[in-house]
């Protein structure tokens, strides 16, 4: 009898040595923080200890949506800009975004003929009523567009893909004749039809490949303010159903994936509802686009949740966003990161809706969007231009913007914003074919997302938009990781075991 009481007392105490050690095996990560005290992805090995200590859980077996990826838009503007940079800077800004060293981008946007971000308004189809399109040229992007693009994919390892958007069809195809605003008249359907087919293959004999397509930029207008054409979701999708789609699948390029919508995500149940209505409805549609303009601050969780819901094997990509309605602040970080930029709602939005516009900082933006995206079946996001100058241009309607680099093309110099770092922290680390997985987590100011890439590695990003210095125990696989994040920071953290 005490012999088995000696071997139970053993037994007991092994557990618990193997418990302890499973408690005190640590694990191995590598942190990069970006934060309004100066850091730019900086990588953090000494972590501070505070009296209130929560915890990070990841949970792997909880899978959500592959990652397409994260990126930017090239523009007409941007490439200008870049045009009259030196050649050291020009290739600086796109190494920053697309070498291994940079960025990384592989999900990115471009416009179809002139948008705002141009210089002026032109189309690929200049003489009215050529119903075959024998005069389409893509002459007005040799200069500028077509060279950034490509000196992007030069610069990219693993390549990118490509969403490109009209902000309007021809005029001549339109009920009122004219860059901004009305309708596309229905008889010219198969020829706005042929004019994509047209573009993919101009393209593409410059080395371009297109990855997707939207019918239209914005189809509830932006104001008739500048190029623009209305849609509504059943005109859409008519034109998708019975002209775009059949058009590309008869040329051989049905592997163009098309994004219907490309508007505001307040908007999306009426959309997804006639997109997705059935399979007749939805089959040459590959996903859905969004942006973030209806605000800035609230990203919309119900929509989004609605949104994936209804077609859950179909992309949901954030195709634009930025700070607008601003002009950019010139090498001054602190601005980036204060509660006093607006968004264009702020102007004119109701006292009832007024709470999704406030004055808030361009870095929280971003970082609250991309998190909530991530954690609410969004799959790609794509930032809007990549350059401005100084004023926030150049745009021909004088539509003012921030970028994530800001350049003095007189002076030839260069201004990486907070706001680079924070679209690096998700592009450089979370790579196409990743899968967003569960996150446990018991302090709720910190927004958290995680990923599990292809090769295995797992990387989660925190943001901690308060001004309290935080701790936490990052938990995996019994293996833990006393961690902490300052005020007003952005961490990626890589588990590098």
């Amino acid at each position: 009898m005490e012999n088995f009481k000696k071997s139970i007392l053993l037994i007991l105490v092994i557990i618990l040595m193997s418990t302890c050690s499973k408690q005190k095996e640590l694990l191995n990560v590598e942190v990069f923080e970006t934060s309004a005290s100066g850091n730019q992805l900086t990588k953090i090995t000494k972590f501070s200890s505070t009296d209130s200590v929560s915890t990070i859980e990841l949970q792997p077996n909880k899978k959500f949506q592959t990652i397409t990826g994260f990126g930017g838009s090239f523009t007409e503007s941007s490439a200008y800009l870049l045009n009259r940079l030196s050649l050291k800077n020009r290739d600086t800004i796109i190494q920053a975004y697309f070498s291994d060293e940079g960025a990384r981008y592989s999900l990115t946007r471009t416009h179809v003929a002139s948008c705002d971000f141009s210089l002026n308004n032109y189309t690929y189809a200049p003489v009215p009523n050529d119903m075959e399109l024998a005069n389409f040229t893509i002459e007005e992007d040799r200069d500028d567009l077509i060279p950034m693009i490509k000196n992007a994919m030069a610069a990219s390892k693993d390549g990118f893909k490509i969403i490109a958007s009209p902000w309007t069809a021809p005029p001549w195809m339109k009920d009122n004749k004219a860059y901004v605003g009305g309708k596309l008249l229905p008889e010219y359907y198969d020829v706005f039809a042929l004019y994509f087919a047209k573009y993919l293959d101009a393209y593409k004999s410059e080395g371009i490949d297109i990855w997707g397509l939207t019918p239209v930029n914005e189809p509830h207008g932006n104001g008739n303010n500048w190029e623009s054409m209305h849609f509504n979701p059943e005109e859409e999708t008519d034109f998708v159903k019975n002209h775009l789609g059949p058009k590309l699948e008869a040329d051989n390029k049905g592997s163009v994936n098309i994004l219907g919508y490309d508007q505001n995500r307040a908007g999306l149940k009426e959309w997804v509802d006639e997109m997705f209505k059935n399979e007749e409805t939805s089959k040459y549609y590959a996903g859905t686009a969004i942006h973030w303009y209806e605000s800035t601050y609230d990203y919309f969780p119900n929509a989004l949740q609605y949104a994936h819901n209804k077609a859950p094997d179909k992309y949901l990509i954030e195709t634009e966003g930025c700070v607008d309605s601003e002009i950019p602040k010139w090498k001054d970080d602190t601005w980036y990161w204060k509660k006093e930029a607006t968004d264009w709602g702020w102007d004119w939005a109701s006292e009832e809706n007024k709470h999704l516009h406030p004055k808030y900082s361009p870095v929280n933006r971003y970082a609250r969007d991309i998190i909530g995206c991530l954690n609410n079946w969004v799959d790609g996001w794509v930032d809007w231009d990549m350059v401005l100058n100084r004023q926030g241009g150049p745009n021909w309607f004088e539509n003012w913007c921030v970028a994530p680099v800001i350049v003095d093309e007189n002076a030839d110099e260069v201004y990486f914003t907070p706001l680079y770092f924070v679209m690096t922290h998700f592009s450089r680390y979370i790579r196409p074919g990743a899968e967003i997985i569960g996150v446990d987590k018991t302090d709720n100011d910190l927004m958290v997302t995680a990923a599990k890439n292809s090769d295995g590695s797992i990387v989660i990003v925190v943001f901690n938009e308060g001004t309290d210095h935080k701790a936490f125990n990052l938990l995996y696989n019994d293996k833990t990781k006393p961690l902490s994040i300052q005020p007003q920071a952005l961490q990626t953290i890589v588990l590098t075991n």
